[in-house]
């Protein structure tokens, strides 16, 4: 789903045989959400890994409807409204069907900057006016730049909703790029790079990315290299909002106590100035697409304590039909860290295996999901004298998924999956920005109903026949960085996954 698993910002097509499988797990695009679905007999089939039948829980997940308006410039307004909101607070945002991965050649790391200038002053606004206005209001405005979107955000009292929307609007149309703020902004982004060096989960990811999408934007980083930060002019910015921030390419999303026919109205009359090139993201993506390569990038430091590494498969894009059962797949493999102090009794067996063994200091499994793409795998931290032992334990699990699962894991693995989809959906900005996301990548929002009942139909048999289909013969992709001089050649890694 569009609302989780796509972990990293800086801020990750086989069909099944089956025609009944692909048509329950297939994420297709429907440009008219169906606004009271019908519950599936199979989303009530396993409650508990002891399959206790328990009443129909499909309408606590009925939550308050979503509406859409697609305006003449082909933006679209989506709003879910919670008028019994106690608290009266909302939130308004713009989410683009833009980031890193559509920057011309050369130009790496404007998006990024972009998100950095936009809030620099318009011709309307000076840098200065524009924050006193939001404190003001009491309101939080923000942004993040992503490999495949862009989003600027804020939340704000109900009754600000109509100067949050004008400053949204004003910031994406009128902004002026002094060259001043321009180049203060190069100072700022080079020590977010500095500091994102000290990251080492950031950093592997990037590398990750680097390995598994060679050559291709995809697999840079949305930073960008220092010699372009240094050299991105006004014209690279104007340009990139000129080619990308267009109506078809964008969604405002609101939630919490808004009125969506109020909604539309303001957007309608702020947002006006935004080309209407029909060009889609998905056209840019065919032109341009992503492929996989297997490869890795290793970088010794013996200075550091613990060894990093990131090992993944090719993943599916979001509306490929093996993206439930992978989702499925993750929260098998699961998460362990060993400042929780919970490892023997996880319902992974991977982290059951790592905890008993003592042979990390954490794991986490990912699935992140691009257009035309993803990536499976697990990040690790370890000890440097854990490592092939660790890696042996980790491919023999990843293997294991493709032959041996029993009903019980997985019921328990689906269990998982549908409280994090759930947790993570608490507040109007979580809400506003799991609508602006899925409109973006599905085309519609997906009721948690219908999303419950594609997650429940997926057995012990889909998730061995997906996971031969997506690791065994595949390449691996593999990112390592600290003292790794034990963990196994990429070869090896390889090698593991015969059949």
């Amino acid at each position: 789903m569009a609302i989780c698993f796509a972990r990293f910002r800086r801020r990750l097509p086989f069909t099944l045989s089956s025609a009944r499988r692909v048509r329950y797990f297939s994420l297709s695009a429907s440009p008219i959400p169906p606004e009271e679905p019908t519950p599936d007999p199979r989303f009530l089939r396993h409650n508990s890994p002891d399959a206790i039948p328990l009443l129909d829980h499909s309408p606590f997940l009925r939550f308050p409807r979503v509406r859409l308006t697609t305006l003449p410039s082909s933006i679209r307004v989506i709003t879910q409204s919670a008028p019994s909101s106690a608290s009266h607070t909302a939130s308004v945002g713009v989410w683009i069907d833009a980031g890193s991965r559509f920057e011309a050649p050369g130009t790496n790391g404007t998006a990024h900057f972009l998100e950095h200038m936009i809030f620099k002053g318009t011709r309307c606004r000076s840098a200065r006016s524009l924050e006193e206005e939001i404190e003001n209001m009491g309101a939080r405005l923000n942004a993040y730049t992503s490999r495949e979107q862009t989003t600027f955000f804020a939340d704000v009292q109900s009754k600000d909703l109509p100067e949050a929307i004008d400053v949204l609007s004003d910031i994406l149309q009128n902004s002026k790029f002094p060259d001043h703020a321009i180049k203060r902004e190069r100072g700022v982004i080079l020590r977010e790079m500095e500091e994102v060096q000290g990251q080492v989960d950031e950093v592997i990811f990037d590398h990750l990315h680097a390995a598994a999408f060679q050559g291709h934007p995809l697999g840079d980083t949305i930073l960008g290299p220092e010699e372009n930060i240094r050299r991105i002019s006004r014209v690279d910015l104007q340009q990139y909002i000129s080619t990308h921030y267009t109506g078809p390419r964008m969604v405002v999303s609101a939630a919490g106590a808004v009125n969506h026919d109020e909604i539309v109205n303001m957007v309608g009359k702020l947002f006006t100035n935004f080309s209407t090139d029909p060009t889609t993201a998905d056209q840019l993506v065919d032109a341009n697409p992503a492929v996989f390569t297997g490869s890795e990038v290793r970088v010794e430091d013996n200075g550091m304590p613990l060894a990093h590494f990131a090992l993944a498969f090719k993943g599916s894009s979001w509306t490929d039909s093996n993206s439930i059962p992978l989702m499925v797949i993750q929260s098998l493999l699961g998460s362990w860290n060993r400042s929780i102090g919970v490892g023997n009794c996880s319902g992974s067996q991977l982290a059951r295996r790592v905890g008993t063994n003592d042979l990390a200091e954490s794991i986490m499994a990912f699935n992140t999901n691009y257009r035309d793409t993803g990536l499976l795998g697990v990040y690790s931290i370890a000890m440097p004298n854990c490592l092939h032992d660790l890696s042996c334990v980790l491919m023999e699990e990843i293997r294991r998924l493709a032959f041996q699962v029993s009903e019980a894991e997985v019921t328990r693995a689906r269990s998982q999956l549908k409280s994090a989809l759930l947790l993570h959906i608490d507040g109007s900005t979580a809400v506003a920005e799991n609508n602006g996301r899925q409109m973006l990548t599905y085309g519609r929002v997906v009721p948690f109903a219908e999303l419950f009942a594609r997650i429940d139909a997926v057995d012990a048999a889909a998730v061995m026949e997906t996971a031969r289909n997506f690791v065994i013969n595949k390449d691996v992709a593999l990112a390592a960085m600290g003292p790794i001089q034990e963990l196994p050649e990429h070869g090896w890694f390889r090698s593991q996954t015969a059949a």
